[in-house]
């Protein structure tokens, strides 16, 4: 049964015209012109008064989960991107004053990855690291709290990243298992640990795995995003087709050289380097259509082909003051100026946070969507890209949902994921904030942009909108 939303929005494409039925490949910009250097560019750009420069930002190759790195723990995938970092910035690790590191599904052993990540490859023992987790945004959240403690005054240079590593994830025993456990290693006597034996039953024996569900509504994302694709009328050849776009342009830009954040890996027992994503397959439309729904069947639109897999890696990126790092001779890539967090129905709406997120932090930079001239937007399904940009379109969705007089309207698709996305680089949770943040800085640089927009959607109902603006002395 459709939920109050979806029934709703069933008007939205009788609502919104022609011109996003058939959004896509056919998304039309808004005609509009940017603003010439629009504010920013020198001091005023943080709200706190400080300009806050982002370095540079490196990465893991990110391979597919179960293939080359599936013999290593989170913490070696995390340390090569720190020392990454390091080797790449020429930065002293003694300089590093703080580390905030990212994931999502714990390794118990390492439960604060950042702080081992950070031991294990050098850093000093007296640089304090912490651990941020906020799904599929951590990355994201571990480099904002990065921005507001260096806002803030408490220190100059921070290292943010994330790392995830779905090979290896912890089963639990059952709840009955543990506690029985936990009894029977306080049982003193003999008997009392007879009798805990014979309580056993077969099903204490059901492990419990890492949950692949909504805590608060017991649905999978990819539930979610077959009713939000039913719900803003993506058909499966739209989202085939926005996949296969992925897919193409992240091998475009492989093949070109432009995926230059990557840090090539030595794996102990692997023989070859690891030097590429190897999550990237370009397909046709006709092997796309022969694919099975992967979540609600047999009428379901997502497939294995346009949602993004599960993916090893990790990234690490640099941010300081802009002071600090002319006293240190670096050559910032960016300015890091706004950014906020949004939430919002984690039933209804799981996945809708850049619909959410992008108008709000562009009012906050006070900038319009034509001065964007560099879109990073965080590719958990084509269903859910294709529906935030329906929603961004509508009116009626503005109005109802969002408070606001009316549609911010849609980007130019030209400037959006130009080297692909999360559906063909991969998505490990944790490190795709990072990664997206590289690519903005990167592609603002290459493509002689002044600003450039990451935004995505995370679990719980959560996205983050994010605006970096390109530094005067920036190089590749």
């Amino acid at each position: 049964m459709a939920t109050y939303l979806a029934r709703n929005l069933i008007r939205l494409n009788h609502g919104i015209g022609s011109q996003t039925a058939a959004l896509p490949l056919a998304l039309k910009n808004l005609n509009g012109t940017r603003n010439g250097d629009r504010g920013y560019a020198t001091k005023g750009g943080s709200p706190a008064g400080k300009n806050i420069v982002y370095i540079d930002g490196v990465r893991t190759p990110f391979l597919l989960s179960g293939t080359q790195y599936s013999k290593l723990m989170p913490h070696d995938l995390a340390r090569h991107a720190l020392l990454s970092l390091v080797n790449k910035t020429g930065i002293d690790k003694d300089l590093v004053e703080y580390i905030t590191y990212g994931t999502v599904i714990q390794e118990v052993k390492t439960s604060n990855v950042g702080r081992e990540a950070a031991l294990a490859a050098g850093f000093s023992q007296k640089t304090p690291a912490h651990t941020i987790t906020m799904a599929c945004i951590s990355s994201n959240q571990a480099i904002t709290t990065g921005v507001g403690l260096i806002a803030c005054g408490v220190y100059d240079v921070i290292v943010a990243g994330g790392v995830e590593f779905m090979s290896d994830v912890p089963i639990r025993h059952s709840r009955n298992m543990r506690s029985l456990m936990l009894r029977a290693n306080k049982a003193k006597t003999l008997p009392q640990k007879l009798g805990l034996l014979a309580s056993i039953r077969p099903g204490h024996f059901v492990p419990e795995l890492p949950a692949v569900a909504e805590f608060s509504s017991g649905e999978t994302m990819g539930h979610s995003g077959d009713r939000l694709a039913s719900a803003f009328g993506v058909t499966r050849a739209e989202q085939d087709q926005y996949a296969l776009r992925s897919h193409t342009l992240a091998s475009q830009a492989q093949q070109q050289g432009f995926l230059s954040d990557i840090a090539p890996f030595k794996v102990p027992g692997v023989n070859d380097v690891i030097d590429k994503d190897n999550g990237i397959r370009v397909s046709t439309p006709e092997q796309l259509a022969k694919l099975k729904p992967a979540f609600v069947k047999p009428y379901g639109t997502v497939t294995a082909a346009n949602a993004s897999f599960l993916t090893d890696g990790a990234s690490a990126a640099l941010i300081m003051t802009e002071e600090r790092a002319k006293q240190l001779g670096l050559k910032p890539k960016a300015y890091l100026r706004n950014f906020t967090y949004v939430s919002q129905d984690p039933v209804d709406q799981l996945l809708l946070g850049p619909a959410y997120a992008i108008p709000k932090v562009l009012e906050k930079a006070g900038l319009g969507l034509n001065d964007i001239g560099v879109w990073e937007v965080h590719e958990a399904f084509a269903a859910q890209i294709l529906a935030n940009l329906k929603a961004m379109d509508s009116d009626w969705f503005a109005q109802k949902y969002m408070g606001r007089s009316g549609k911010i309207g849609v980007p130019d698709i030209n400037k959006w994921n130009a080297w692909g996305g999360s559906l063909s680089i991969g998505h490990p949770f944790a490190a795709t904030g990072v990664r997206l943040a590289t690519h903005t800085a990167n592609r603002m640089i290459r493509e002689d942009q002044q600003f450039g927009l990451i935004a995505a959607c995370a679990a719980g109902g959560q996205g983050v909108g994010m605006i970096l603006e390109r530094h005067p002395d920036a190089k590749l």
